[in-house]
């Protein structure tokens, strides 16, 4: 599959290439030639840089991006609390909720779609680990909304990046930087600081969101590999620079900071950018572009090998996050058992499914929009019926998967799970364990004894 063929067709144009960097202008001539801060930009626009790591990172790291502006982002009245009685996405810091740390592998029903929600509104966090106040660790949302956000308000966390996982409906998402239309089996990444406004043109949306506190997403090192296969470069879209003119209307900048939500007044749009260049910028992924490797001749390799974005902790082959997929792929190994074998892991991994059925659970109960969480050496694997159906398959060239798409968000880090996740979501199957693993059976036999 090269690529998705999506009942929604493109709206947007878009430019190519992974951490490449880009440069856009809605009106040509609005980009300074030679140099970045001109005493008179063109046009008469405002200079401004958004820097996604410190000046003085490595070049190699350093992410950034210069934006030729109407008016600067920073001409709004002061931030204020908004909705801080019932809006906090950082239970650490909320007065009766905590995060619960257990070792039970859970699975979730799928979450329930909510049309009396806009996008901001829509977030659950469900799992997670670290602090953002810190930069330290990750959070994990479900998303599910109905409405558009209010046509003049944006949104941004500064908290850290959105990886944001659609499962179902459609996301036009109007960013600063330009306009990315995202559908199922397309992930997008909103840099943290960038501002953006989501509208549903197709109804109720549903999803998940894996939000990043510290560094950013990069592509998983080939090694052996060699150059290509993976997630390929070329195929990472960023947007086009698209800009409106409006400095008479009332505008509203929602702020998610440390968990909260705090709200600005301006009387300008935020999408006022007519050009910029950089490395730091929104951008989406096709998943039906992924070019799945794997074994040809015997064995079942490591999960890493589906990784499409990574996000290394200070010790290099660790990561604080993988995004991992699990797409229709062939199965040819010999004398293999060929789902995933049982195993514990140091990694936390919480799978969900966008469509289809998961080759590894094919019992019915993991179902799109739902979720399962298996925690740091909390054992798992293939369920019962998948064990006993693999063990006696005939081993002919299989394709698995054909028209799903499982994922995977994996962690170094121990995660904790919300007290919406485990009780007031109401979707936690209780009786995980005993439909996927109690009724594993014994085959262990003796050999018999021989006689001198």
């Amino acid at each position: 599959m090269p690529s998705t063929k999506f009942k929604v067709p493109e709206s947007y144009p878009y430019q190519n290439g992974f951490n490449s960097y880009h440069e856009s202008e809605a009106i040509e001539g609005a980009l300074p030639i030679g140099s970045n801060s001109p005493q008179k930009p063109p046009y008469g626009l405002y200079a401004e840089k958004l820097s996604g790591t410190a000046f003085t990172a490595p070049r190699s790291e350093n992410q950034q991006s210069w934006l030729y502006r109407i008016l600067p982002a920073s001409a709004h009245a002061p931030f204020e609390p908004r909705e801080s009685s019932t809006y906090n996405t950082n239970p650490e810091n909320k007065p009766h909720e905590k995060i619960h740390q257990i070792p039970n592998q859970l699975r979730w029903d799928p979450f329930d779609l909510d049309e009396t929600v806009d996008w901001v509104h829509s977030l659950h966090l469900v799992a997670g680990a670290g602090d953002p106040t810190m930069k330290t660790g990750i959070g994990i949302f479900i998303f599910a909304a109905g409405k558009d956000m209010d046509p003049h308000e944006a949104f941004y966390s500064a908290d850290g990046d959105f990886l944001i996982v659609l499962q179902h409906g459609v996301l036009d998402i109007q960013t600063e930087l330009g306009k990315i239309l995202v559908r199922p089996n397309e992930i997008c990444v909103i840099p943290r600081g960038i501002r953006y406004r989501v509208a549903l043109p197709h109804g109720p949306v549903r999803g998940y969101i894996l939000e990043l506190y510290q560094g950013h997403f990069q592509l998983p090192e080939l090694g052996p590999i060699g150059s290509n296969c993976l997630a390929n470069i070329r195929d990472f879209q960023a947007p086009v620079a698209y800009f409106e003119e409006d400095t008479t209307s009332t505008w509203h900048v929602l702020s998610k900071f440390a968990g909260h939500l705090f709200a600005a007044k301006q009387d300008h749009t935020p999408f006022d950018v007519v050009a910029w260049h950089g490395q730091y910028y929104p951008y989406k992924y096709d998943l039906g572009r992924f070019n799945t490797i794997g074994s040809i001749s015997f064995d079942h390799p490591d999960p890493s090998i589906f990784t499409v974005l990574t996000a290394q902790s200070d010790h290099p082959g660790t990561a604080v996050a993988d995004f991992v997929i699990f797409p229709p792929r062939w199965l040819v190994q010999e004398d293999t058992f060929r789902p995933p074998w049982y195993h514990r892991n140091t990694m936390s991994e919480f799978m969900g499914l966008i469509h289809g059925q998961y080759d590894a659970k094919t019992g019915g109960r993991f179902q799109p929009a739902g979720a399962s969480l298996h925690n740091v050496m909390s054992a798992h694997g293939p369920d019962a019926a998948t064990h006993e159906k693999a063990s006696s398959a005939e081993l002919t060239p299989l394709k698995v998967g054909e028209g799903s798409m499982a994922f995977m968000f994996e962690s170094c880090l121990m995660v904790g799970v919300t007290d919406w996740g485990l009780k007031k979501c109401r979707k936690v199957q209780e009786d995980y364990n005993a439909e996927s693993w109690e009724p594993l059976k014994p085959h262990f036999r003796r050999p018999e004894k021989t006689r001198g």
